[in-house]
């Protein structure tokens, strides 16, 4: 259970961010992804799947140079 969401429904904060890593398996072996969610000032959720938490961010950067 993740301590990212209550009820299915994320908990994070606007102008926060939270992340959790899991381990997943792939064709036998074991992987670690981040999963992550980034809150808005305005209230709008960015949420990722990626392989590192740098990964992650560079994403969330990428969403809200978009969103300029």
């Amino acid at each position: 259970m993740t301590r990212m969401t209550q009820n299915g429904i994320s908990t994070t904060l606007r102008g926060q961010e939270q992340y959790e890593t899991f381990y997943s398996a792939h064709r036998g072996k074991r992987i670690s992804r981040v999963m992550y969610d980034y809150r808005t000032e305005d209230g709008e959720l960015f949420s990722v799947v990626a392989p590192t938490l740098k990964e992650c961010q560079q994403k969330r950067n990428e969403w809200l140079t978009k969103k300029k």
